[in-house]
């Protein structure tokens, strides 16, 4: 057997740098290089070997979660064929990355971690960084993404890479399990050479498959469907994972099934198609709302039926019906659904044929269009400007859905700015709605926005970000413009945490906590005046062009600026606090809330709440 000596982190390398995938005859590599921020616990081991790996190209991030989240949003707009390594030291390196590994495994996006580890040989113990445990010597901080990652190794002996790193792409490539991937590399273990065998280097194509359902299944979801006079179809992610778009919108012309749309499957029918009944759940509109309450059947496609898809269990009768299109046969039995476990794109081109010329009463199709074209002027209203004060979150939303192209990207992640974007984000593109929901997480948007502008520079990207997520992390300005990945950034600043605000005012806790102010000596809360904290400086000493807006005239005038430079560019605007759109219909979400208070207020939220949950069912 011929071999080659090389360090494991050499080794990982090159192995990483000739895995490609296959779908649908179109081949390309699967990873498009390394994010990292070198330690003591790997600048020596995969340091070294990208130092002298310059075709694996290497990326300087400045924060290791922030990095993940990049990876993640490139898979997302890559349909999770391509994604990123990301790389750290050990200690607070590695587990700065838990929180963006969790995003993308419940986001079931593929990103491959390799975290620096504690010596195997443990000569020298404790290391810096080291947890140490009275219980076990095999234990490390690492241990904490087991619950996070879909697969997970620690290499303490080199050999052991030639069978992890197969097992790793095995979950990295599979459209069903993946997820976070990670592979534990303690310091020392990185830098220990090996006679490889050679065969393992060779270029290696892994086929994505396209599954079908079980062919008795699809006929008797079809006999299901004939059955049913109120279908309704829940787009998920999966449809846009699938490049199922055109198949989705064909079964919707002949069969004349409405269709809403999650978050994470917002793009999957372009906004004005007649039976598009926009988002559905909690964040719904009032069309999808209405028909979801009285629908007999749901025919859920690429979706994990979150509480906010759900409204929390109220949205569907008891007595509702589920087919499940999905690649995962963990989500396809979900609500004791017919469970169509196979490829989206592939599974409804079966059912369609099993229905044959079957088509809803043209009166449930009128209904769906009434629906969709009220919808849209309610949507022209709330773009609409007041032009008195601040303006509203949903009228700078507008103001950047009116000015963006059709391949633009909008992408957005926390705060009350997802569910304004849900309701009235007119999408024109599978790829146009960027919105990382699963996880709802803070300070993904920047670094995301940088991992979609890398999978797509062609197209403008819009991130929409509020002050609270902003100062969480938006430290990837800098890495936009180092590696010339021009970002427009609309920062948006209502002096706090706007929707936890309202949410609290909802449960009667008057918004405590949520606004950004001093402290008042007398009543020793912090209820002072607003901190007087400038982001846009905040923004212009990382590197971005910032342009200051007051209004939607000047912003709409800052985006056509904006859309002349060449570099990343910070757009500033001051809103009001409360949001402009109610809920719809079911457009519900629970929130526990306390059973005894002092606070009246809060007894009456209680007593709101509890009336909703009557509401609540079991779909078995």
């Amino acid at each position: 057997m011929k071999t080659i000596r090389l360090t494991v982190a050499q080794a990982i390398i090159r192995y990483l740098d000739k895995q490609y995938v296959e779908r649908d005859g179109v081949e390309h590599k699967f990873f498009h290089g390394c994010f990292g921020i070198f330690g003591h616990g790997n600048v020596g081991g995969i340091g070294q070997a990208l130092h002298q790996s310059p075709e694996f190209t290497y990326y300087q991030s400045r924060n290791e979660q922030a990095m993940v989240h990049a990876a993640a949003a490139y898979a997302k707009m890559k349909n999770r064929l391509s994604t990123l390594v990301c790389t750290s030291s050990i200690g607070p390196g590695a587990t700065n990355m838990l929180t963006a590994a969790a995003g993308a495994t419940i986001n079931r996006l593929p990103v491959l971690l390799l975290p620096g580890d504690i010596f195997s040989t443990r000569r020298v113990d404790p290391v810096l960084q080291q947890l140490e445990s009275a219980q076990s010597q095999d234990i490390s901080v690492n241990d904490c993404f087991k619950p996070v990652s879909r697969y997970w190794d620690r290499i303490n002996r080199p050999e052991q890479l030639i069978s992890s790193l197969p097992a790793a792409m095995r979950v990295l490539t599979s459209p069903a399990d993946t997820g976070a991937v990670t592979i534990c590399l303690p310091q020392d273990v990185q830098t220990e050479a090996f006679e490889f065998p050679i065969g393992l280097f060779k270029k290696k194509v892994w086929y994505v498959p396209r599954a079908t359902p079980d062919r008795q299944l699809v006929h008797k979801a079809a006999s299901l469907i004939k059955s049913c006079k109120r279908p309704l179809l829940i787009a998920g992610g999966g449809v846009n994972y699938s490049e199922a778009n055109e198949v989705l919108t064909n079964f919707m012309d002949r069969t004349g099934i409405p269709v809403m749309e999650t978050f994470a499957g917002k793009g999957a029918i372009c906004y004005n198609h007649p039976g598009n009944l926009g988002a559905a759940g909690a964040t719904g509109t009032e069309g999808a709302n209405a028909f979801s309450n009285k629908a007999d059947l749901i025919i859920g496609v690429g979706t994990r039926y979150s509480d906010f898809t759900t409204a929390s269990k109220t949205a569907f009768s008891e007595d509702v019906q589920f087919i499940n299109i999905n690649i995962s046969d963990f989500d396809a039995f979900k609500h004791g659904a017919i469970a169509l476990t196979g490829d989206a794109k592939v599974t409804i081109q079966a059912l369609q044929k099993a229905l044959g010329d079957y088509e809803v009463e043209p009166e449930y199709r009128i209904q769906a269009k009434h629906y969709n074209e009220s919808w849209d002027e309610q949507v022209s209203l709330a773009y609409q400007p007041e032009n008195k004060g601040l303006p509203s979150q949903s009228e700078v939303v507008g103001a950047v859905n009116d000015f963006s192209a059709k391949k633009d990207v909008v992408l957005c992640a926390a705060g009350s700015l997802p569910g304004d974007l849900h309701k009235l984000w007119r999408t024109r593109d599978p790829k146009g709605f960027h919105l990382e929901y699963g996880y709802s997480c803070m300070g993904y948007e920047i670094a995301g926005g940088l991992g979609a502008k890398m999978a797509c520079p062609e197209r403008e990207v819009y991130v929409m970000v509020g002050d609270g997520s902003y100062l969480m992390m938006s430290s990837e300005i800098t890495t936009s413009i180092q590696e010339g990945y021009k970002l427009t950034i609309i920062l948006i600043n209502n002096n706090g945490y706007a929707s936890i605000g309202g949410l609290s005012k909802s449960l009667g806790s008057e918004g405590f906590g949520t606004s950004y102010r001093y402290r008042d000596k007398q009543s020793g809360q912090l209820d002072g005046s607003f901190l007087p904290v400038d982001l846009a400086e905040n923004a212009c000493s990382l590197g971005a062009e910032v342009i200051k807006t007051t209004d939607i005239a000047s912003l709409s005038e800052a985006l056509k600026k904006a859309k002349t430079i060449d570099k990343t560019t910070v757009i500033y605007i001051e809103t009001v606090a409360e949001r402009k759109l109610a809920g719809y219909g079911h457009a519900w979400w629970e929130v526990p809330i306390a059973e005894v208070t002092e606070k009246p207020l809060v007894d009456q939220a209680r007593e709101k709440a509890l009336k909703q949950k009557t509401k609540q069912h079991y779909h078995l």
